[in-house]
């Protein structure tokens, strides 16, 4: 998709990717992009960042805190870090994560909670580290 094709929906989205998830992954992402995986990649800018994460009905913090529960409840570890990492831009707290845990723990399984819970302390720790994931 060139420039002038791309949507008022994928710039939306591409600009609140960069403000959740730091112009450096999303640069990453962008630069490990192959011809299989654009047309991917453009689906979930507009889709889940130009059509969800955009809407102002919830702000940053709430749509984190959503996003972290269900995938720990999906068991998408990779995703739930990456997620975790995103907070230092969202506004969701430590609290904010062991709340959203505990729904989880109640409605999707303690398995599921339990090994989300051990993947949130390993990237909040690092995060306070400095440590690059």
């Amino acid at each position: 998709m060139s420039a002038d094709e791309k949507s008022k929906r994928f710039k939306e989205g591409m600009a609140t990717r960069r403000s959740v998830l730091g112009d450096a992954w999303v640069d990453r992402a962008e630069a490990n992009k192959t011809e299989f995986d654009v047309p991917f990649q453009e689906l979930i800018t507009e889709a889940a960042w130009g059509h969800v994460w955009s809407r102002p009905d919830w702000t940053k913090r709430e749509r984190s805190m959503v996003t972290i529960a269900l995938l720990a409840a999906l068991g998408q570890h990779e995703e739930l870090a990456m997620h975790v990492r995103a907070t230092a831009n969202t506004g969701a707290t430590a609290e904010d994560l062991r709340e959203a845990m505990l729904h989880v723990a109640v409605y999707a399984g303690v398995p599921a909670a339990n090994h989300a819970i051990k993947i949130i302390k390993q990237t909040l720790a690092e995060m306070e580290s400095g440590e690059k994931t």
